[in-house]
């Protein structure tokens, strides 16, 4: 069993919304692992990383990948900061996975002020650029498919997702 599509990218790139439309459009199911994580741990991500720390909640991740990418056949979210892992990134090879790519100012305007992004709690404007500065590389390393999300709706992007998947 494999995933039909793995979606990766920076917070706001819409891994989330165009998973979903994906999902729907392929018939098939919809996962994300940051939802994975908040049930595994019985609290939501900002929680976590207030309680027991990133590197906690990176364990966390790094399973909820392992797991997901190991028994599920439908549309799989990964949180943007999971390709950090060596390990995460070894498990995506061979997969379809699809790097959603957005720009600085777009997701900046996506996510906002978000309390739900712990990683974006402080200066969210310079935290995403760097963010995106650092894993923008890893992205484009794991991905076998990249598709610009700025100026488009989930469904656009999903359509042109569906359409350069391999069968």
């Amino acid at each position: 069993m494999s995933p039909r599509a793995i979606l990766v990218g920076a917070p706001g790139a819409g891994k989330t919304s165009t998973g979903e439309a994906l999902a729907a459009r392929l018939g098939v199911a919809f996962r994300d692992t940051d939802a994975d994580i908040e049930a595994a741990a019985g609290k939501p991500i900002p929680e976590i990383f207030l309680d027991e720390g990133e590197q906690h909640f990176r364990a966390l991740e790094r399973a909820a990948v392992a797991a997901a990418v190991g028994d599920f056949d439908g549309v799989l979210a990964l949180g943007g900061g999971a390709i950090m892992a060596e390990e995460n990134r070894a498990l995506l090879a061979g997969h379809q996975v699809v790097h959603l790519v957005v720009s600085l100012g777009e997701a900046v305007k996506r996510v906002g002020l978000s309390a739900g992004r712990p990683l974006l709690a402080i200066n969210p404007r310079a935290t995403l650029k760097y963010l995106l500065d650092q894993r923008m590389p890893l992205y484009e390393s794991v991905a076998a498919i990249s598709v610009e999300t700025d100026g488009r709706s989930p469904d656009e992007v999903a359509e042109e997702i569906a359409a350069r998947l391999k069968p």
